[in-house]
């Protein structure tokens, strides 16, 4: 299935779906929740989804490993509309699967990102409401598969709430908007930059194998994790596609790794560089990199024919100078909230392509960077790249080596 450009844009920001009767939940029905992933991100987002609404329970959890999943539970146990007893607890490779098919209503996928395709064609096919954490896959053949379930879920009328949280912020929502009400005038040009630390990583134990060494430690890897641009970086080049209203036509890079170079952080950069051509000429660099005892930064810097916008900071220079005032609520819970209030009105939301293009646009940065080609959305939404292994095994597994610009990969 060909992905272009035009499909994408037809589903914007957070354009609700058509109403469906089926769909609409009265207040005192209580909705059921299913978490997959039950790492840190997956904790958080159950703990957000209870604290979003009344009459939510969190009723099943799935996670590969079972000491990931009790550490989990016992993390959520003291949260209110925590119901879930060991019947509902599943562990192993399918054990999405069993989750899907345990009575829940509305699914949390925050497995490593390499699954959520999967993942979510189970969901969908299943018809449950979805939250599905960014970015929706790691690979061109990752987000057609997505896409093609994303079609399903609309067809089914079905809820999906995606993990681009920035756009539930308060700050940054007001900004973008007086951006797109003209207020710095004609847009010039955008920077987009986050700069950061390290991350965690697990020490490999006597016995553990490739496989499981790297399902541990799979932000390293960048077939479970897409590498950082992609599975981290997407929140900016997020709203840098929110703000242009538009996908990047082609994107040239660099990158490369200085400061992780152990074998502990697998295969991926820890430094990235894309200049993104947009519609309109309008030329989009991204900056990127996680290195200890750096400068930390991270901001989306836009420049009008009026004036500046900084996202992060929620001011505009110029013209017509505003700061943004006040608080904004917790995005995270906020999210959910968005999607319980549409279930229960019978017309959920749902912004399965919208991620869906911010994840293939992080992609081509990728692909940029490492390849150091000029790539083209075109280019990148038919590519028949596909990485990682075709079925997950427990044993040997050997990943790809580090990508060397100007030289193929094995």
């Amino acid at each position: 299935m060909d992905v272009t450009r035009r499909a994408f844009l037809k589903s914007g920001a957070l354009a609700a779906a058509a109403v469906a009767e089926a769909h609409a939940r009265p207040a005192d029905q209580p909705l059921k929740v299913g978490l997959v992933g039950c790492g840190g991100r997956g904790t958080g987002a159950a703990e957000n989804v209870l604290q979003c609404a009344s009459d939510i329970e969190l009723t099943a959890m799935a996670d590969l490993f079972p000491e990931r999943l009790q550490k989990s539970r016992k993390t959520l146990s003291v949260v209110d509309g925590y119901k879930v007893d060991d019947a509902h607890c599943f562990t192993g490779l399918d054990a999405y699967k069993k989750l899907i098919d345990s009575g829940v209503d509305y699914v949390l996928l925050c497995t490593p990102p390499a699954f959520r395709p999967a993942q979510f064609e189970a969901a969908v096919e299943a018809g449950k409401h979805v939250f599905v954490e960014k970015p929706i896959a790691v690979d061109p053949v990752g987000v057609r598969r997505f896409l093609a379930a994303a079609k399903k879920s609309r067809e089914k009328k079905l809820g999906v709430l995606a993990g681009t949280v920035l756009r539930y912020d308060r700050k940054h929502r007001e900004t973008v908007q007086r951006i797109h009400d003209g207020q710095i005038g004609e847009i010039r040009a955008v920077r987009s930059m986050r700069f950061g630390g390290g991350l965690w990583s697990v020490e490999r134990k006597e016995g553990m194998s490739d496989m499981e060494w790297q399902l541990r430690n799979w932000l390293y890897y960048d077939w479970l994790s897409g590498d950082f641009i992609v599975e981290m970086h997407i929140h900016q080049l997020d709203v840098v596609d929110w703000i242009l209203k538009a996908r990047p036509i082609s994107a040239v890079g660099v990158g490369g790794r200085t400061q992780r170079v152990e074998p502990v952080y697998g295969n991926i950069y820890d430094h990235i560089s894309v200049d993104y051509e947009y519609p309109g000429g309008i030329s989009v660099t991204h900056l990127g990199r996680q290195m200890n005892s750096v400068a930390d930064s991270t901001e989306v810097r836009v420049v009008g024919s009026k004036g500046t916008a900084s996202l992060a900071a929620g001011v505009i220079k110029g013209e017509n100078p505003w700061r943004f005032e006040g608080s904004s609520p917790n995005g995270y819970v906020a999210e959910h909230g968005n999607l319980v209030t549409s279930l229960r009105a019978g017309n959920p939301i749902n912004e399965a392509e919208q991620v869906a293009g911010s994840t293939l646009t992080a992609i081509l940065g990728r692909e940029a960077a490492y390849t150091g080609r000029k790539i083209t959305w075109d280019e990148i939404s038919k590519s028949p790249l596909e990485l990682g292994p075709k079925e997950v095994v427990f044993g040997p597994y050997q990943a790809r080596p580090v990508p060397v610009p100007g030289k193929p990969r094995e």
